[in-house]
């Protein structure tokens, strides 16, 4: 028998039907010399620390760090999984062939090799390997298996990955956790959940710096066209009126008149990342519920493979396009004009080298029935996307105008759409408009050198901070490691380096929500205090730089490719724990936020020493005072200086608790009870202005924010 082993259940019975297993047996189909068999995602996991050795069940500095001499596996601890396996395991047993049917993905590819890693199989492996699950895609691999072998490297680089995530996201989370956090708080470390926290942290940082000024600018209107200065912004009232007072003086006189037709480029076919981005700019979906509509619309057969990177498709799917089309019946208005000639072999659409493992999301062409709103809008978006990218260019028309009045220059920009080409896919439809797009202005023709009376006016305005991150742009953040690019072949080049993959991104954004380091405000992203503090605590730059975690990410697509050796980056990685937690171990840096909101993580390991051991008790350790919140501006931690603790805006808010007051040496847990509670326990000693002799009370921070003494 041949053991076929899909990833989900629905896939498996998709594939029986296609190849004649038709027989249903206890986790699996039978029939036609094959059995087909599944298992629903992840069933084995890294082995955890406590796997490996009792002593790393707890959470100790001296521990640190864990390195195992070699990574094991085990299964998940889930009943549902282990009897599943336990089938998959007899099935593969008594095979004479096995074909990894797992999603065809670097993630696919995982899932399937350690499975049967730990059924310890040893009959030959093929691959099926599919962009779409419709039953002729099916059919036409299982014609073309391929030998599991040709993907080792992918094997290797999802090896890399997980390795990687474990050797520092175990390390990280414990070493900064028992060196900087107090009580039960796990201060959680990742790969790269940690360096998009720190992009957004950045971004908050910029916001609550900023400083909005007022400002005025000159405008005139000239033939019912409206210009504007080009001199600097004005920064005083003053001298804007004065301006307005010189323009009243002197005539409006048209300098040049530039009228250039161009063309705005058909947007390209969606990648996972750009359709995630589209979805939430126009409906709001979150990246991960855009990835569950589409995952469901691809194993209902309706569009290609979703967790892709490239926005190509392979040379070899030309011929298929026109059937496709001519399938899309809803969109029959659309297509005609297509259809009318054969397609063109678009090179901004088809391109070999910009495609891996698989092309971009396309419609398979079967017509779409039963959807519910949210998928029906994501179907929607993936086919106009497919249609547009083979109409014709939109072609423009840009109107450049510069004037002056006396000696002060102005200007005034118009665009005409001419022939709207791949628009009019759009034209019954609200699409946002990208970053900066002008509306449409058609402006009027003047003549070099003309000239007459004009209204002129003073603008006021208010400069505005830098926008927040909505999950659209900071997707495209991740996609760039934190670049600012919004040409699209730029953000091509910069893929390989970008911190995350398409299929995960979505999954690291959502775990920044659940662990309370990030918070939604309408559409826009905050960093909560807990993911700010944490941020400020981290001060290598390896584990919250975007571009050196971009660089991580690069080797490992290089090992994809064959590029790069696994053992050698696992080999940096494991030094670069190394270093790290001497880093860490040995810094002075006094720490850190202690959040009362802040949930305890599910994976921290329990803390209380072993019943049996013996252990000598540890010296008591010095009360830390947290970076905690300014308790005067409620808006800015309190930072450690030379002679007192005080606000990190210090300059405007002005609080601050010195070491020493009314002759008196404060202690780190009479600082942190008066912080915590506004006043100290009882104390002797305080020398106060015009008292005799000494004073017994507590300090107390006053409703002024004050230092006093209550006397006892």
């Amino acid at each position: 028998m041949k053991v076929c082993i899909a990833e989900k259940p629905s896939v498996a019975r998709d594939i029986a039907e296609v190849i004649g297993a038709k027989e249903r047996k206890d986790g699996y189909y039978e029939g036609n010399g094959y059995q087909v068999t599944w298992t629903f995602g992840h069933f084995c996991t890294l082995k955890e620390p406590h796997d490996y050795t009792e002593q790393w069940k707890f959470w100790r500095l001296e521990d640190l760090p864990m390195i195992p001499s070699s990574f094991g596996i085990k299964l998940i601890d889930n009943s549902g999984v282990q009897k599943q396996f336990k089938i998959i395991e007899q099935l593969v047993q008594h095979s004479e062939e096995v074909i990894n049917c797992g999603d065809a993905g670097q993630e696919g590819e995982l899932i399937q090799r350690w499975v049967l890693l730990k059924a310890q199989c040893t009959a030959p492996v093929k691959r099926l390997w599919i962009s779409s699950l419709t039953e002729q895609a099916i059919r036409e691999g299982f014609q073309k298996l391929k030998d599991a072998d040709q993907y080792n490297n992918l094997y290797a680089a999802g090896s890399a990955r997980a390795i990687g995530d474990w050797l520092l996201g175990m390390n990280a989370t414990r070493l900064f956790t028992k060196k900087f956090a107090m009580g039960k708080t796990v201060l959680s470390i990742g790969r790269v959940q940690t360096p998009t926290l720190a992009m957004i942290v950045a971004r908050q940082k910029e916001i609550n710096a900023f400083v909005s000024e007022e400002y005025w600018e000159l405008k005139t209107v000239y033939r019912e066209v409206e210009f504007t200065a080009t001199i600097d912004r004005i920064k005083v009232l003053d001298r804007a009126e004065k301006g307005l007072a010189y323009l009243k003086e002197h005539p409006f006189e048209v300098t040049s008149f530039e009228k250039k037709e161009g063309k705005e480029g058909n947007p390209k076919l969606f990648d996972l990342t750009a359709l995630q981005v589209e979805a939430n700019k126009k409906y709001a979906y979150s990246a991960d519920d855009t990835l569950k509509y589409i995952q469901n619309l691809y194993e209902k057969k309706l569009v290609t493979y979703p967790r892709v990177d490239t926005t190509y498709l392979s040379e070899d799917l030309h011929p298929k396009i026109a059937g496709i089309m001519q399938d899309l019946t809803p969109y029959a208005a659309l297509t005609a004009p297509i259809l009318a000639n054969p397609i063109p072999k678009l090179k901004t659409v088809f391109d070999d080298k910009k495609v891996t493992d698989h092309h971009a999301i396309i419609p398979t062409g079967i017509y779409p029935s039963n959807l519910g709103m949210e998928e029906k809008r994501i179907y929607d978006l993936v086919a106009r996307r497919f249609i547009a990218a083979f109409y014709p260019e939109c072609k423009i028309s840009n109107t450049t105008i510069l004037g002056k009045v006396g000696q002060v220059e102005f200007k005034v920009t118009g665009k005409q759409i001419l022939e709207p080409g791949w628009k009019e896919v759009y034209a019954n439809d609200v699409t946002p408009k990208k970053e900066g797009e002008e509306e449409e202005k058609i402006l009027p023709v003047f003549e070099v050198g003309e000239s007459g009376p004009h209204t002129p006016r003073i603008h006021q305005g208010r400069t505005t901070p830098p926008k927040a991150f909505t999950e659209a742009t900071l997707l495209r953040a991740m996609e760039t490691a934190g670049k600012q690019v919004d040409d699209e072949e730029m953000r091509e080049l910069l893929k390989d380096n970008g911190i995350g993959r398409p299929s995960t991104r979505a999954n690291i954004i959502e775990t920044l929500f659940r662990r309370k380091y990030i918070e939604k405000r309408k559409k826009n992203i905050f960093a909560t205090q807990t993911g700010i503090d944490l941020i400020d605590t981290i001060q290598t730059e390896l584990l919250k730089s975007p571009e050196l975690t971009g660089i991580w990410e690069g080797k490992l697509r290089q090992i994809e490719k064959g590029e790069y050796a696994m053992e050698t980056f696992k080999q940096e990685l494991i030094q670069m724990v190394i270093d790290l937690t001497i880093e860490v171990k040995t810094s002075n840096y006094k720490v850190i936020t202690v959040r009362p909101d802040q949930p305890e993580e599910k994976e921290k390991e329990k803390e209380e020493k072993p019943k049996k051991e013996a252990k000598p008790k540890e010296p008591k350790k010095a009360v830390v005072i947290a970076e905690q919140q300014c308790p005067k501006c409620k808006a800015h931690p309190l930072k450690k200086g030379n002679t007192a603790y005080g606000c990190a805006n210090f300059n405007v808010c002005g609080f601050k608790v010195p070491f020493e007051v009314f002759g008196k040496k404060l202690t780190d847990k009479q600082i942190a009870d008066l912080l915590a509670k506004g006043k100290t326990g009882k104390i002797k000693g305080w020398k106060l202005p015009g008292a005799a002799g000494d004073t017994e009370g507590k300090l107390i921070l006053n409703k002024g924010f004050e230092l006093e003494v209550e006397k006892a």
